[in-house]
């Protein structure tokens, strides 16, 4: 893959094991988190790719570290409360966190914004910009079937249907009125905003 960060619209699915290399933030991931885990547990334990603490030793620097990455996401002040009790933006802020903590060569973002409300998708699109214009976070692959979750700062499409490529490229100028009407087999119009996409259909 060409550029730092992609987007992928109509996607398969993400396939493959949790490793050190990769991080991964899905609805099959949190449904795998204890809920009883502490924010901070839930982000710390990626070091090892680890779902539990126990497996594991950790030291004061681990815990600092994933106090910051909460705090870099917004939800720093959620690190001793239970995964659990998080509402569904605030879950999916902490798996992003989660996702930096091993400092992967890969991000992948499975439909992140999946189950939540306006103000849960904008605020976790407005951290995706954030660290999509950040040179020292990895790369991100966000797999999305809506072009309006594509955060500002995003540079490439990779676009799918069935399984079989229809078009790949910068976002600039791939993704286009014609390029997703033939993703979709729908004839849609794109417009783009401040940075932001929108569709429907005609």
């Amino acid at each position: 893959m060409a550029g730092r960060k992609w987007a992928q619209a109509n996607p398969t699915v993400v396939p493959g094991p949790v490793l050190k290399t990769i991080g991964l933030a899905s609805s099959a991931l949190a449904g795998q988190l204890r809920g009883n885990l502490s924010a901070l547990d839930i982000v710390m334990t990626a070091k090892n790719a680890a779902l539990e603490p126990w497996w594991h030793a950790y030291s004061d620097d681990d815990r600092a570290k994933a106090r910051n990455l909460l705090e870099r996401l917004g939800v720093g002040g959620f690190a001793t409360r239970a995964f659990a009790t998080l509402s569904s933006g605030e879950q999916q802020r902490v798996q992003l966190a989660r996702t930096l903590m091993a400092e992967p060569a890969v991000v992948l973002l499975d439909e992140p914004t999946a189950g939540l409300d306006l103000a849960g998708r904008e605020g976790l699109v407005g951290r995706l910009a954030e660290l999509a214009g950040d040179a020292s976070t990895p790369p991100f692959v966000l797999v999305t079937h809506h072009v309006d979750e594509i955060p500002p700062g995003f540079t490439h499409v990779l676009m799918l249907n069935d399984g079989r490529t229809t078009a790949i490229g910068p976002l600039d100028t791939t993704m286009t009125s014609a390029s997703l009407s033939a993703c979709f087999g729908l004839a849609l119009e794109l417009n783009r905003h401040n940075g932001r996409f929108s569709a429907w259909a005609l």
